[in-house]
């Protein structure tokens, strides 16, 4: 039976101003190992701190902030109202915001904001002290795994799914931090995502062996990019039950 779990708003300070945030934690009065779930570019929302309470529930406190905290506070973009879904395949106007917001977070603004989050969470009373574990969504995947590099002494495991632009021949591409990376790695790949092509799977998996990095790469066959995300068109019952059942063992084992 899962633990009953309490979630509450809470504010991050920052080198660079406030995020805010979501945090969930069994409602127990008691410390737990600690989780930063990387959000997905559609923001902090209410189906994203469903997630962070799933995982909470089983022993965690989950950390979930809006990582666009420098362009203002959640909502940053408009969203259909549920039971509609999001598709911004069918919506301009939000795609075009998305982008904006993504080009806005650099490779720089991730690791000064992973260090104030990890920061946070080891001075929380609701977390024990040791390791943390992370789970990332879309560019979360990417977060996910610039937060392992730069964080090498704090992070056991980091998990991404139909993460995008992992693996590229940008200068500050994620994948090029692998070296510094002692967690052990999961990614669960799109097949059917075109920011992640095969050349780059690859490419990832290539470096993430050849630095001697714990890890699994495999592909969901028949998903598209976003597949995790029950409040989107994209959105695959049966890749998204995969997740689950790879990411909470992950979780146990590592804290």
């Amino acid at each position: 039976m899962s633990t009953p779990v309490r979630g509450t708003a809470v504010d991050i300070p920052t080198d660079d101003g406030v995020a805010d945030a979501y945090l969930a934690h069994p409602d127990d009065g008691r410390a737990h190992p600690a989780v930063l779930l990387y959000m997905n570019a559609f923001g902090l929302r209410p189906f994203l701190e469903s997630m962070a309470d799933r995982i909470a529930a089983e022993g965690y406190t989950v950390l979930l902030p809006n990582v666009f905290y420098r362009q203002g506070r959640a909502p940053l973009v408009e969203l259909p109202e549920p039971p509609a879904l999001i598709d911004p395949g069918t919506d301009p106007v939000l795609l075009d915001r998305l982008g904006t917001l993504m080009r806005s977070h650099t490779a720089e603004d991730a690791v000064r904001d992973a260090d104030a989050y990890l920061r946070w969470l080891a001075g929380s009373p609701l977390t024990v002290d040791g390791p943390v574990g992370i789970t990332g969504y879309c560019l979360g995947a990417i977060l996910a795994l610039r937060t392992a590099a730069a964080h090498p002494d704090r992070v056991a495991v980091a998990a991404g799914f139909h993460g995008g632009l992992l693996a590229t021949e940008a200068a500050d591409s994620p994948h090029l931090a692998a070296h510094r990376v002692t967690a052990e790695l999961y990614f669960g790949h799109a097949d059917q995502d075109p920011s992640l092509p095969a050349e780059q799977i690859e490419l990832l998996a290539k470096t993430l062996t050849e630095a001697g990095v714990r890890h699994t790469c495999e592909v969901y066959e028949g998903a598209p990019h976003g597949f995790t995300q029950a409040d989107s068109t994209a959105y695959h019952a049966e890749a998204d039950a995969r997740h689950w059942a790879v990411l909470l063992p992950l979780l146990k084992r590592a804290l």
